[in-house]
Formats: C-alpha cells, structure tokens, sequence
C-alpha cells in the first residue's frame, strides 16, 4: 500500500512538471506496477486493492455532494431531469446501437449500452477539483447529469442482472428495481427535509469526533446502499448532500480533502491495476470507434444542456469535455460480463476503451477552450471577449 501511494506520488510530480492532469498518471502506475506488466510487480492480486479503491469512490462522491446544495437540486430540478435525460437518451441510445452494430449478441449490446453511456462520477469530481470549475455556472447542469445518471444506474443495473443471470422472472426484476428505487427515494426525503435533525447530531467542536462522525456515515451508507441494489457511491453523495447543508457542512469540506485527494488516488491506482495491456491490440478498431461515438454525442449532449440552461460556447465545451471520462461503472458492467460467460471480446473491449477515455477525459477538459472556438458562435465569442484598441482622439 506505501508503495501504491509512492509511485502515484512520483508519476503525478513527473506529469505535474510537463502540465499532465493526475488521473490518466495514477491509473499508469497500476498499470506498470501490476501483475499484467513485465517487470517489478508491486501489487500481484488486484483484488488486494479492492477495500482501498471502495474508499477512494465513496469519498470522491461523498464529496462531490458536499459541493452540491439542496438549494441548486430544489431550484434547478426541472432542468437538471431534462440535460440528464438528454444525456442519457444520447449517449445510451448510441452505445445500445453500436452494441448492435458490433454484432457480439443482445446481452453485449445491452452491457455496452451502460458502457458507452454513462460518466465516471470519480473522474468528473477530480476533473472539477483539478481544473479549479466547482463555483462555475456550467458545473450545477454537469453535477445534475451526474445525479440522473446514478438514478439510472441504480434502475439499469436491477433490469440488467436477471438478464445476465439467465432468469426469466419479470417480477423478480421489478422487485429488484423497486427495492433501488424505493431507496433512492427514502434518501432523497431524509436530504430534504431532515437537515436539521442532522445538523443536530453532527454537531461538535472537536474535529477527532466530527471526522470519524462523517466517514463513518458515509462509509456505512454507501454499504447500506450496496445492499438495496443502489450503487454504493450514491449513497455516499447523498450523505454529503445532508451534510453540506448543515451548520458544519464547511468543516466538514476542509477536513475530508485530505482523505478525497489521498484515497482518491488509489481508486485510480487500483483501476490500473486491472488493465491487461496485452488485450488491447485485439479490439483496437472497436475501442477507437467507440471513443469516437462518445465524443460526437458529448458534444450534441453538451450543447444541449448548454442550450437549457442559456449558456453560451464556453460552458457547452466544458460540459462535453468534462462528462466524457468512463470508468468506474464500465468496470463493474465488464466483471458482470465475465461471471456471465458473455463474449470474451467485451472485457478488453471495455478496458480499452476506458482507458482511452479516461486519458482524453482530463486532458479534454483541461483545453475546453480549443473545442469552444469551433461549436456554433465560438469565434464570435472569442471575438467579443477580446479587448479593442483604443481610438486616438483629435
């Protein structure tokens, strides 16, 4: 474990010197240090990680919902549900069409659909920390998609696994979905209207008691969550939410950051760790399709949302480049494939293309500024922000 943080601390100072973003230099470290690498290999069994990277995401949305208000969800709830579905219509529909175009079966196509069209919640939250945008405007349209889209992902994957798993019970599948939904909803009342009686018991001057209070809620309902069949980062945002809007909400900030950045980078690590660079070349063509699908549907879906919420080139760049990272949930949707004997293409597939996006992601997002000047009124922009030369008088 001392040498998993060593080695990202190195590799991050190196990026760091020549203006690499963290994320894309984490994930190489577990890929060199890992057990499908020639060389010294510091971790041999992934699943070592596991417990660590579990931290890492729930901490990374944890704090991803300190940052988002209940005011922003209360004022913005109408649009926020019509850019993440506008979202999720693209993005999903396009990769349930590719899974279909490939032609490797329906439950692939089904699997490749979660694949190609949801974000990594991880890598969006460190993007927004990294390029220094949580106060912008575009950030609350970014941060509802997020939320939309692990509603989604909580339904999606109670529909999926009796898929997977070969039932044919409808109502098992319903159950299973109204179980996550039901839960869903339970959080998001306690996040409305129990603040106070929150606020009330995290009350405490003494950070020792007031940091073991907020991890441990955080980590204990992420596994509540698990268990109802919701994704167990969501159930950590939710915490955060409750949280950030109490009376220690600030505190609360200040002291998780050191936890977010160091256990952060592990998720990353571990993520790493995972990729087998010696499957990649069998689905090179695949992957570099997919990666452009994606990106030619984060763009129509970013100015879509740019365009509900009156925002001009600038943000509708920063909401396509930002969004574009998979990861997490990808990774999940691949282990589900394996254990259900699907195509033996999906999981280097799925790998591939992961890694890609989570290269590109980050650095996308940090030269934003480049795919604004060429989205519809982006050189006008440019031109109005420039400053004119004055005009001698006389």
């Amino acid at each position: 474990m001392g040498g998993a943080f060593l080695a990202a601390a190195v590799l991050a100072r190196v990026g760091a010197r020549i203006g690499l973003p963290t994320i894309p230099l984490f994930i190489l470290a577990g890929i060199l240090l890992g057990p499908h690498t020639p060389g010294f290999v510091l971790v041999s069994d992934p699943h070592e990680m596991e417990m660590l990277s579990a931290l890492g995401l729930v901490l990374l949305l944890f704090y991803l919902g300190l940052e988002f208000h209940m005011d922003d969800l209360k004022a913005g709830g109408r649009r926020m549900a019509l850019s993440g579905g506008t979202y999720l219509a693209l993005n999903v529909g396009a990769g349930l069409g590719f899974g279909f175009a490939l032609g490797w079966g329906t439950s692939e196509a089904l699997v490749l659909a979660g694949v190609l069209g949801i974000s990594s919640s991880a890598i969006v939250t460190k993007v927004l920390v990294d390029t220094g945008r949580l106060g912008n405007a575009e950030t609350k349209p970014i941060l509802g998609i997020i939320v939309v889209e692990d509603i989604f992902l909580a339904l999606y994957l109670a529909a999926l696994q009796p898929i997977l798993s070969g039932a044919d019970s409808l109502g098992s599948a319903v159950l299973d979905g109204g179980k996550a939904f039901a839960f869903l909803l339970l959080l998001a009342l306690a996040a409305r209207f129990g603040t106070r009686i929150v606020s009330r018991l995290f009350d405490t001057r003494d950070d020792e008691l007031l940091v073991i209070s907020f991890l441990g809620a955080a980590v204990f309902m992420a596994g509540v969550s698990e268990w109802f069949g919701v994704a167990d980062a969501i159930g950590a945002f939710m915490v955060g939410l409750m949280l950030g809007s109490t009376t220690s909400g600030p505190r609360i900030l200040k002291l998780v950051h050191p936890l977010r950045d160091a256990f952060g980078a592990m998720f990353f690590f571990a993520f790493g760790l995972s990729i087998d660079p010696g499957d990649l070349p069998t689905v090179l063509w695949p992957v570099l399709a997919a990666v452009a699908v994606t990106l030619v549907m984060n763009v129509l879906a970013g100015l879509g949302a740019a365009r509900i919420y009156g925002f001009g080139p600038g943000p509708a760049a920063n909401i396509s480049t930002t969004l574009l990272a998979r990861g997490e949930f990808a990774l999940i949707l691949a282990t589900m494939a394996a254990v259900a004997g699907l195509d033996e293409r999906l999981s280097p597939f799925i790998a591939g293309y992961v890694l890609v996006l989570a290269v590109l992601g980050p650095l996308a997002a940090g030269r934003s500024g480049w795919l604004a000047r060429i989205l519809p009124g982006g050189r006008a922009a440019e031109r109005a922000a420039e400053p004119r030369e004055s005009t001698p008088v006389g």
